[in-house]
């Protein structure tokens, strides 16, 4: 398969089971809704070494948001839902709460399995936190130095899925950065859907187990053209450079969604071949042919 010059590996992108959150957050103005954002997804790109897998899901303009300020809805990713419950509350009291002017919401209300967030959070306020409900929701409203924290009691948890993603092969590394902009700004537009990595790009792509005993995944050399002639490669013969773009999404229609978008994006001048990381059934259930993700694409 071809989409232009660009050749797309017959191969799949292999996934996995997660759990997930949704927070609305708000702020006075951008600019602090900006630094919410970075802030709670800082250190927030992968489960191997993170609390969570964490990024922007989408932009909520001020008229559509729950409290008629500037919003953002962040999801958050994790293995279980324990430890999901500890990235959910650490990352709202270390970083929403500290931000000037924010509140956050739930967002995903009609959720049966929830996690602590003010009814964590609340405790800060040291027996001067308030409780109100609203629209059958609790809330709490927390004294801070600007003004109250406002924050949902709680928030929803749901199936996820984590790792879909697409190794995009440049003929030149100016190339290969170009696509993955393409291709991650792609994905931006996309309901339910994050890249958690750096600019949505991992350089560091990897696979499952490393030759020391004391790491669970380590560099995937058969990627790397630095290692192409001491080792099997499944690079392009004329590739310069790889970078992978990761997607976690609230289900698998999402993820093939966001994986097609991406490669369609990405694809063009300059980009030998689109393929996929995959570690022969021991990561995950999810397997997302790319042939099959771009046919259904299309259709």
């Amino acid at each position: 398969m071809y989409i232009g010059s660009t050749h797309i590996a017959d191969t799949f992108a292999e996934a996995f089971r997660l759990r997930f959150a949704r927070l609305i957050v708000t702020a006075h103005d951008d600019h602090w809704l900006t630094a919410a954002i970075q802030s709670v997804a800082g250190y927030g790109t992968s489960v191997i070494g993170c609390d969570a897998e964490v990024g922007l899901e989408r932009l909520i303009p001020a008229g559509e948001s729950a409290d008629g300020r500037p919003g953002a809805a962040v999801m958050l990713f994790a293995f279980s839902t324990e430890a999901l419950a500890r990235a959910v509350a650490n990352r709202t009291a270390q970083c929403l709460l500290t931000c000037p002017t924010t509140a956050v919401f739930d967002g995903l209300p009609s959720a049966a399995e929830r996690v602590p967030l003010g009814g964590h959070v609340r405790f800060f306020g040291d027996g001067y936190e308030k409780s109100r409900t609203l629209g059958g929701q609790k809330y709490w409203r927390v004294p801070v130095m600007d003004g109250e924290f406002f924050i949902a009691e709680s928030a929803g948890v749901e199936k996820g899925v984590g790792g879909g993603n697409f190794l995009v092969q440049g003929e030149t590394l100016e190339a290969a950065l170009a696509a993955v902009r393409r291709g991650v700004t792609a994905i931006a537009q996309l309901p339910g859907v994050i890249t958690p990595f750096p600019g949505g790009a991992v350089r560091s792509g990897s696979k499952v187990g490393s030759s020391y005993s004391a790491l669970r995944a380590s560099t995937n050399e058969t990627f790397c053209p630095a290692l192409v002639g001491r080792v099997a490669t499944e690079l392009h013969p004329d590739a310069a450079a790889c970078i992978e773009v990761v997607i976690d999404g609230e289900h698998e229609a999402a993820v093939a969604q966001a994986m097609a978008a991406g490669i369609r994006a990405a694809a063009g001048a300059g980009i030998l071949e689109v393929a996929a990381g995959h570690y022969g059934g021991k990561l995950g259930k999810f397997h997302f042919r790319l042939h099959d993700v771009l046919s259904a694409e299309a259709v």
